[in-house]
């Protein structure tokens, strides 16, 4: 019952152009060359910025993809659009994206959009941008980690069921984004099993910082979408609600290609360490740089403990990372381990995990808690 309610509500979900805006040929060196079919104007076949690609996915069917490039990007833009569009239609738009933003672009038609094979369906879009993102990596070396995933609109689907699988992802944009398809057409406080792109769920699998992009008049999807989803996002980038913005015209705003631009930016220059320090901070733990380093010289290599330190002599260390002391006076092995005690009056000891003793200028202890002997 379930699944075909499901199947109900994406016939309603998903409106591809009718007929599609463009064409796909072979070339005669062999290379995929687009065609307009519509008035509007097709991409330029001669532009050596583009590949066109036809990318089979796990459910068989063929879909096709536009991969523009920068040869002054650091990172790469996978763009899932919109309902009621196909890439005839945003070939611009990735242009001027490209070329603004300073990255690589790949779009993607899913499958019943555009030239792409096969009916458009939930589960259709979940196989599409899996292959596209294979295809990246195989195809291009992109790796998560210069990965940012876009999201519009419908599109915020796909974005979040990939976005939730990659945990080292650099970051992703969700322009317009919808908490859920049943909850675009009414507001309902729970989950149902027919109800599809249940995004309220995926969304607190993401890991990575997370723009949201909404217009404050947007009456197909509601702004209160895009504030949900940014409120329930593990790590929420600061966002943009466009005052005045609907939903289809977001990009004729100059606050939108600035705000995104300063999201690229910082997301070119936040390395793994940054992120884990702004994520300790959010949780209210203690920094671990200042007091790793201070410690490090006083911990040993393999049982990560403090090592004695002798009042003539410098510290001994463990025998695997080969730091050994200077001098002979604190060089009194055990029976079992190349474990040094001070043989000089001191405080401190020495544990061998091997025997389970504790040496120390007093005497031995056995055990973890260290009864001393004699």
């Amino acid at each position: 019952m379930g699944c075909m309610l499901s199947q109900l509500a994406a016939k309603f979900a998903f409106f591809p152009p009718s007929p599609p805006t463009y064409q796909i040929k072979k070339g005669d060196n062999g290379k995929l060359t687009v065609v307009s079919s519509s008035s509007m104007p097709a991409p330029v076949a001669d532009d050596p910025s583009l590949d066109v690609l036809l990318i089979d996915t796990k459910r068989g069917n063929k879909i096709v993809a536009f991969y523009l490039k920068n040869p002054y990007a650091r990172l790469t833009v996978l763009y899932s659009h919109g309902n009621a569009a196909d890439l005839g239609q945003l070939y611009d738009l990735f242009v001027q994206l490209k070329v603004n933003l300073r990255v690589n672009l790949m779009g993607y038609d899913y499958s019943g959009y555009g030239a792409s094979t096969g009916k458009p369906s939930e589960s259709n879009t979940y196989a599409d941008i899996e292959a596209v993102y294979q295809c990246l990596q195989t195809e291009y070396g992109i790796s998560q980690e210069d990965l940012i995933l876009y999201g519009q609109s419908v599109g915020s689907g796909p974005t979040l069921h990939l976005a939730a699988k990659l945990p080292r992802l650099r970051g992703v944009v969700l322009h317009s984004g919808i908490l859920s398809g049943l909850r675009v057409l009414c507001h309902v406080k729970f989950n149902f099993c027919f109800d599809i792109y249940q995004n309220i769920k995926k969304i607190q699998k993401v890991k990575c910082p997370v723009l949201v992009i909404h217009g404050t008049e947007d009456d197909v999807v509601n702004w209160l979408h895009g504030n949900g989803l940014w409120k329930m996002a593990r790590e929420p980038y600061e966002p943009l609600w466009i005052k005045g913005g609907g939903h289809c015209n977001l990009e004729l705003y100059p606050d939108y290609i600035l705000h995104l631009c300063k999201f690229i930016y910082e997301m070119e220059n936040t390395t793994t360490a940054i992120r884990l320090k702004r994520i300790r901070e959010s949780l209210g733990l203690p920094t671990r740089s200042n007091t790793n380093s201070s410690a490090q010289g006083d911990r040993c290599c393999k049982i990560k403990i403090c090592q004695p330190k002798c009042l003539k002599c410098p510290k001994p260390r463990c025998g695997k990372c080969f730091r050994w002391p200077k001098s002979l006076c604190c060089w009194k092995p055990c029976n079992c381990c190349w474990k040094p005690e001070c043989r000089l009056s001191c405080c401190c000891c020495c544990f061998c995990f091997k025997c389970s003793e504790w040496r120390c200028c007093v005497g031995i202890h056995k055990g973890v808690n260290g009864k001393q002997e004699g």
